[in-house]
């Protein structure tokens, strides 16, 4: 479903030109920042990829990839729709340490999502990636990180304010943690959307943990594809968007699988005719180093720091007829 939203009275604090401006200045200072925090190292990243090495991410499972042939090569190709997988190989192929990680610019078209202020067909992710020691394979290790890439997003915010002193915004540098089965509990009669909702709404910068497994209603807080994250180690970083009065996730992230969670996240999902694929069996075989890792997003966290109503503001996509109707209507401009 296709849904246009412009809050009352919401009025862009910066101009079209400003905020081209304003973007080249977030994406340049943020990626430094999320360097520095992380000690990654930029790396190029693939758009597409070869379906049968088991390297594209199903994500939730029910978006279809956009597949295509290429000729020259006798195969047909898939455009990536995350790079999870993809990174972990390469900082085994690359030869990364324990404590060094990479990052790509992520670009990856998810035909299937519906269009609304924060979703588009069009994705655009910094994809980052970090070897860790297997001790680190832990829940204190993983809250560590997500406050390191928190701080990176308001720090970037600072930088900002200074060149657009017109952006007012303020966000909260503390995470408040919780997992998806507390959050279950405190909203049992809710659906997932509403309990992030009430507990954004409250405390303004969230990370909910241990995504993927069945609540007692029989249902996961949202579907998680069963091979690269540990459900156990995992989450999403969601802040209160005071824009659109609304919660916005920034990064869906998490430790990544081992081979018995490999297993236990394969059958559970009932996906075992995954474990011959290439990346799946060398996971399997422990082949791969330990990594922690995930995506976020580009255009997300420039509507948010610019304090922009709808995606469509930062980047360029294409849009159904009633948004861009809807949108010229109240002068906001669609990229």
């Amino acid at each position: 479903m296709n849904k246009f939203y412009l809050p009352e009275g919401y009025k862009p604090v910066l101009n079209l030109y400003q905020t081209q401006s304003a973007i080249g200045i977030l994406k340049t200072v943020f990626a430094k920042n999320l360097c520095d925090q992380l000690n990654l190292k930029r790396v190029s990243a693939p758009l597409f990829v070869d379906p049968a090495t088991g390297l594209n991410d199903d994500l939730s499972g029910r978006e279809r990839p956009v597949t295509f042939d290429i000729p020259g090569a006798s195969m047909d190709a898939a455009v990536v729709q995350s790079l999870a997988k993809w990174k972990r190989l390469a900082l085994h192929r690359y030869g990364f340490s324990p404590g060094e990680g990479l990052y790509a610019d992520m670009n990856a078209i998810r035909r299937d999502d519906d269009l609304d202020n924060t979703h588009s067909v069009y994705v655009d992710q910094w994809d980052w990636e970090k070897v860790i020691l297997g001790e680190e394979r832990n829940i204190p290790f993983l809250k560590e990180t997500v406050g390191k890439i928190m701080f990176a997003i308001t720090d970037t915010l600072s930088s900002l304010k200074a060149s657009f002193p017109e952006i007012k915004l303020e966000l909260k540098n503390n995470v408040t943690f919780i997992t998806a089965s507390e959050l279950y509990d405190m909203y049992p009669r809710h659906t997932p959307e509403q309990r992030e909702y009430f507990f954004t709404k409250e405390h303004k910068t969230v990370f909910i943990t241990q995504i993927g497994y069945p609540l007692p209603d029989g249902l996961p807080h949202s579907s998680r594809a069963p091979d690269y994250d540990d459900w156990n180690l995992n989450g999403d970083l969601i802040v209160w968007d005071e824009v659109l009065g609304a919660p916005l996730e920034l990064s869906s992230m998490g430790i990544r699988v081992d081979a018995v969670s490999m297993k236990n996240q394969l059958k559970a999902a009932s996906a075992e005719e995954r474990s011959g694929l290439l990346f799946h069996d060398k996971v399997l075989k422990n082949l791969l180093p330990p990594t922690i890792g995930g995506g976020i997003g580009q255009s997300r966290l420039s509507m948010l720091l610019l304090e922009k109503a709808h995606i469509g503001e930062v980047q360029s996509s294409v849009w159904d007829k009633e948004t861009l109707t809807q949108a010229e209507k109240h002068g906001v401009v669609i990229l």
